[in-house]
């Protein structure tokens, strides 16, 4: 397999979401940029999907010191400080380059930008768009980027990362639709490739969001924080059975909505009195499983989620998508509950990062959700917009400034890859076999609520498909072969590290935990892994 194009830049951008192209941006201040997208730029990824809203202190009322605060406890302080710093006092500040960039937020009859509150905040400072928040954010970002000289590459699967002689990121391989092999060539990349919840098999996430991020990073060296965090969002919709998991937003919840059972019960009472739904979202959708699991959920395995009792005029001018899609499903949520439940949606953890968005790796950069402890072992919704934008930036700003590299890229690596791509046309088992049990072994037993054996039957069951030979019936499926490779390293790295957590902490709930602690004096840091070491931190606690 021969290499068809290559392509030079100054900094290359690995993914089109909202950390991409707002990385992409900045970037271009400094030199040309090059833009890699798996879907077309825009269309596909999370943050056009975001309906909730984007976290920033607007107000006199709330503080910084606030929001940090709530985003520490939030993530049951095992997020950087200093990285939490940094999202909590430049949101603000990213919020106003939307606002001049065109982006249309709700105001209130002042004009201000309209703020509702979200779980696990002590004030409304969640800005929003409806429930169509992301897609804003991202149509404003296109037209941005649009006057710039970013190239764009649509449709392009980035499938390894490259070095050069001296071991520095030197830039990525790719396959295009029709399979063939694309170089790219750069002094500084970026990885803005989002998440990976789909390697369960309920989950938010547009169908890119495969874990391709983690995967490459891993195997070119990086060293990861934290996989084991993976976020399940309280609410996602029930039925019909190819809707679900499709995101009911936390919106719905700040809005007034009700979560109740079977019984009618309002059932946060016995999880959360005081904030009740608006308890963060790991309480919340361990609340909705527990329900469902002791026999009070509907006959579907889910609960309600009500909003009858709010104005219609607030639901449709509020929540409209939330209107449109469940009236699609037969269901008038004006006067009739929604049946929601737990759906994978976020991963907290991710490539470790400085502030600068520096990975492990010189001249590799990471921003968005690929990037770990910002978020700490829960996210607050609202903060991964807000993550994009001010994390993004500060990835194109400071590959921008990268020096020209030095060093040759390693061709015997660039021969490795293609021989592994060129393998597949000799695999035996069609992918969709292999994402399928994947799918349902991640859901199975490594879900919401977790123990070490299952861990172990699941990472040994993850193992064996990692070891199937995947078979490319043309050239259009090589890149898929690669997407199923990149899904089996990501699950791994998800149940390895959450073996490596003995505690139940945010989002990581260990039903054979055999240590119980207040999060904020936990003696236990991060979990890392990489090619060459794993494990967990230890860290010194006040008595």
């Amino acid at each position: 397999m021969l290499v068809d194009e290559i392509v030079d830049a100054h900094v290359l951008v690995v993914g089109s979401g909202g950390a991409g192209i707002r990385a992409a941006i900045e970037a271009s201040r400094y030199g040309d940029v090059v833009l890699v997208s798996k879907t077309i730029a825009g269309k596909g990824g999370c943050t056009t999907m975001a309906e909730g809203g984007y976290n920033a202190v607007l107000r006199d009322q709330d503080s910084i010191d606030v929001h940090r605060e709530d985003t520490l406890a939030g993530g049951a302080y095992l997020n950087d400080p200093e990285l939490v710093d940094v999202l909590v006092r430049e949101a603000p500040e990213r919020m106003d380059d939307l606002i001049r960039w065109g982006a249309v937020f709700d105001v209130t009859a002042e004009c201000r930008v309209a703020q509702r509150p979200f779980g696990g905040q002590r004030f409304p400072r969640t800005c929003y768009a409806g429930d169509r928040t992301g897609h804003e954010i991202v149509m404003t970002l296109l037209e941005r980027l649009d006057a710039t000289d970013t190239h764009i590459y649509q449709e392009v699967t980035v499938i390894d990362l490259l070095t050069d002689e001296n071991g520095a990121i030197a830039g990525a391989i790719a396959l295009d639709r029709d399979g063939e092999v694309v170089l790219f060539r750069a002094d500084a990349t970026v990885l803005a490739t989002g998440g990976g919840t789909q390697v369960y098999d309920i989950s938010t996430n547009s169908a890119a969001g495969t874990g391709d991020g983690f995967a490459m990073a891993y195997r070119a060296g990086a060293e990861l924080i934290d996989m084991e965090m993976v976020q399940f969002h309280p609410t996602g919709a029930v039925y019909p059975y190819d809707a679900r998991g499709r995101l009911v937003t936390e919106a719905v919840r700040g809005e007034g909505g009700l979560l109740l059972n079977a019984r009618r019960e309002r059932f946060m009472r016995r999880y959360d009195p005081e904030r009740m739904e608006l308890s963060t979202r790991d309480v919340v959708a361990r609340a909705i499983a527990t329900e469902v699991l002791e026999g009070r959920g509907t006959a579907r395995g889910g609960v309600y989620l009500d909003v009858t009792h709010l104005p219609e005029e607030t639901i449709e001018t509020r929540l409209p998508v939330m209107l449109e899609q469940f009236l699609a499903f037969g269901v008038d949520i004006r006067r009739e509950p929604m049946e929601v439940a737990p759906t994978a949606h976020h991963i907290m953890g991710g490539l470790r990062i400085t502030p600068e968005c520096r990975t492990t790796l010189p001249g590799l950069f990471a921003c968005g959700e690929v990037a770990g402890g910002v978020h700490g072992a829960n996210r607050l919704g609202g903060n991964a917009l807000a993550d994009t934008q001010v994390f993004g930036k500060r990835a194109g700003e400071f590959a921008g400034k990268s020096p020209a590299r030095s060093g040759r890229i390693d061709e015997k690596r660039v021969d490795e890859i293609l021989k592994t791509v060129d393998g597949f046309y000799d695999g035996v088992i069609n992918p969709a076999d292999v994402r399928r049990d994947l799918k349902l072994t991640m859901w199975n037993q490594a879900g919401i609520f977790r123990n070490a054996a299952e861990l172990r039957t699941a990472l040994m069951q993850v193992r064996r498909l990692s070891d199937r030979r995947l078979y490319a019936a043309s050239n259009d499926n090589l890149a898929e072969c690669c997407t199923i490779r990149n899904m089996c390293t990501t699950a791994s790295l998800i149940i390895r590290c959450a073996l490596l957590r003995p505690e139940n902490r945010g989002a990581h709930m260990r039903l054979d935990a055999g240590v119980v602690t207040d999060p904020a004096k936990s003696p236990f840091g991060h979990t890392y892994i990489s090619l060459t070491r794993e494990g967990i931190e230890r860290r010194e606690v006040a008595a």
